[in-house]
C-alpha cells in the first residue's frame, strides 16, 4: 500500500475568514513593528532598502511594506520537489500533499542493547539513517541526532557524509556557517556527478533558522540561507517560537507572528534569487510555564500545526512543520498517544513536510532506535486515513454479495483474496493481533520490547554504501571523515 505523498486538507482548525484576519495581522506587524537584527548584515539590508524596506539602523529595525511582502511571496515555487538518490523516494511538495520523517538535533539516544540513555555519536547518526532507509513509512531523514564524539570543526561535512552513505531518502540537515555550507555542497555535487546535476535535482537540503523569536534576524544563519537560495538549494525557513515565552500565550497571536516571521524571511529569499524553492518553517510550539522547558506533546501543538499549513495554503508556499514530538523519556504509553494526535493532526491538515515525526523523545533531547520502528507504524496508520474509503462497483461488491448470499461465507471469495492487502493497513509487524495464549509463549513481548527485534533485525542486515566507492575515496581524501 503506498503512503506516501497522499492528500489531506480534511482537517483545518482555522475557517477562511480566521486564515485571512491571520495574515492581514502579521502584514500589519511587520509594517508597524518589523524585525530586528544582528550586526554585519550590511548587504542584506542593503538589499532590502534598495527594493522597499525601511531600515532605521539608530533602532536595528526593519520595516517590511505589505506590498514589497506580497510581491516577493508571490515569487515562491508552488511546487518543491525534494529528490532523493533512488528515485523511489522523491517528496512532491504541492497542495496538500502530506509527508512525513525525522528531525531534531538530540543530544542523547537510548542505547539499542542496554536501553539505557547515552550521548549521541557519529555511527548513531548513521545506524539511524540505515533504520530509516528500511521503513517505507518514513519518508526522508533530516539529521535526528548531533554527533557528541567528533570536533565542531569535522561537524558539518561528516554528517551530511553519514546520512548521504546510509540512505537513499532525501537528507536535510542545519549547516553552522557559510564555509561549512560550501563544503557540504562540494560533497553533494560529488555524490550528485557535478554541481548542475545537484541543482537540477536536489537531493540535499538546508534548514535555515533564520529568525530569532520574536522578530529578530540571526546573521550567521541568514547568510547561510540568502547563500543556499543563491545555488537554488532547497531551504526551510525554521522558525521555532514558544508560547507564553518568545510568542504571545495565545495560539492566534504565536500564528499571527510566526506567520510574519515567514513572511520575512520568504521575502529576503526571493529578493536573493527570485523563484528560489523554499518551504515556509513554522513550527510553533508550547512553554511549560512550570519550568520553562518546551512542551513537545501538547495537543495545541497538533492544531497549531495544521494551522501553519493553512497559512502557507493561503500564499501558495509548500510547508515545513513538525508532529511526533513527545515530553515521554522512553517509548511508553504517553509517547503514543502525543505522537499519534499531532502526527494524524498534521496529515490530515495536508502539511507537506513534516518533521520530528519519527524517533523523538524527551521534548526533542533524546532518540530511541525502537521509536522510529514504532512511528513507522504511527506514520503509516496516518497516513492512511488520507487514503480514505474507495467507493465504486468494484469495492462495493454488489455481485460479490449475491454470489456468496444469505448465510455464507466472504472467506474463501478469490474478492477477498485480492483485496485483503491493499483495503487495509497491515504495518510493519509491530502491533501484537496474536491470542494472550500464543503471545505470553513468545516471550510476553511489550511494544518497546518487539520494536526493539525489529531494529535490531533491519541493522543485522547487510550493509549497502549510497556512495560509490571511487567518490568515496575522493571525499576521504578532501574532506577530513570520521566515519
Amino acid at each position: 500500500m503506498k503512503l506516501k505523498g497522499l492528500s489531506g486538507g480534511q482537517y483545518r482548525p482555522l475557517s477562511e475568514e480566521q486564515v485571512k484576519t491571520i495574515h492581514e495581522a502579521s502584514l500589519s506587524i511587520l509594517e508597524k513593528t518589523g524585525f530586528t537584527y544582528e550586526s554585519e548584515l550590511d548587504k542584506t539590508l542593503e538589499m532590502l532598502e534598495k527594493a522597499g524596506a525601511s531600515v532605521d539602523r539608530d533602532r536595528s529595525r526593519i520595516i517590511f511594506p505589505r506590498d514589497l511582502v506580497m510581491e516577493q511571496a508571490s515569487k515562491a515555487p508552488e511546487r518543491v520537489v525534494l529528490f532523493s538518490r533512488d528515485g523511489r523516494n522523491d517528496l512532491d511538495l504541492t497542495e496538500h500533499r502530506v509527508h512525513l520523517g525525522t528531525g531534531g538535533a538530540a543530544i542523547r539516544i537510548l542505547d539499542l542493547e542496554t536501553g539505557e540513555v547515552r550521548s549521541s555519536t557519529l555511527k548513531d547518526l548513521y545506524q539511524l539513517g540505515r533504520l530509516v532507509d528500511q521503513l517505507d513509512n518514513i519518508h526522508f531523514f533530516l539529521r535526528p541526532c548531533i554527533p557528541t564524539d567528533i570536533p565542531p570543526t569535522a561537524y558539518d561535512v561528516n554528517v551530511f557524509y553519514a546520512c548521504l552513505k546510509a540512505t537513499g531518502k532525501h537528507v536535510m540537515a542545519g549547516v553552522n556557517d557559510v564555509e561549512e555550507f560550501r563544503k557540504v555542497l562540494d560533497l553533494a555535487s560529488l555524490v550528485a556527478g557535478g554541481m548542475e546535476k545537484l541543482q537540477e535535482r536536489p537531493f540535499i537540503s538546508v534548514i535555515t533558522s533564520f529568525a530569532i523569536s520574536p522578530l529578530k534576524l540571526d546573521t550567521q544563519t541568514t547568510l547561510i540561507m540568502q547563500e543556499a537560495v543563491r545555488n537554488r538549494i532547497p531551504v526551510a525557513l525554521s522558525c521555532a517560537p514558544m508560547a507564553g515565552s518568545t510568542s504571545p500565550i495565545t495560539m492566534a497571536g504565536t500564528l499571527a507572528q510566526i506567520h510574519a516571521e515567514q513572511l520575512a524571511g520568504i521575502t529576503i529569499c526571493q529578493l536573493t534569487n527570485p523563484g528560489s524553492p523554499i518551504l515556509y518553517g513554522g513550527i510553533p510550539g508550547m512553554a511549560n510555564l512550570r519550568t520553562m522547558g518546551y512542551l513537545g506533546g501538547a495537543v495545541e501543538c497538533g492544531m497549531m500545526n495544521a494551522a501553519i499549513h493553512q497559512l502557507s495554503n493561503y500564499i501558495k508556499v509548500p510547508n515545513y512543520n513538525s508532529s511526533g514530538l513527545t515530553d515521554s523519556k522512553i517509548p511508553d504509553v504517553q509517547a503514543g498517544w502525543e505522537k499519534a494526535f499531532t502526527s494524524l493532526l498534521a496529515a490530515m491538515a495536508g502539511s507537506n513536510y513534516v518533521h520530528h515525526a519519527a524517533g523523538m523523545l524527551e521534548s526533542m533531547i533524546s532518540v530511541a532506535y525502537e521509536q522510529y520502528v514504532i512511528d513507522d507504524e504511527i506514520i503509516g496508520m496516518s497516513c492512511r486515513v488520507l487514503k480514505g474509503i474507495d467507493v465504486d462497483p468494484e469495492h462495493l461488491a454488489l455481485e460479490i454479495i449475491d454470489s456468496v448470499g444469505p448465510g455464507g461465507n466472504f472467506m474463501t471469495s478469490p474478492h477477498t483474496l485480492e483485496h485483503m492487502r491493499d483495503e487495509y493497513f497491515n504495518g510493519n509487524g509491530i502491533a501484537d493481533r496474536k491470542s494472550r495464549q500464543k503471545w505470553e509463549k513468545e516471550g510476553s513481548l511489550n511494544t518497546r520490547e518487539r520494536a526493539r527485534e525489529i531494529a535490531q533485525k533491519l541493522l543485522g542486515e547487510e550493509e549497502r554504501s549510497y556512495i560509490p566507492e571511487d567518490v568515496d575515496k575522493v571525499i576521504r581524501e578532501r574532506y577530513g571523515i570520521l566515519l
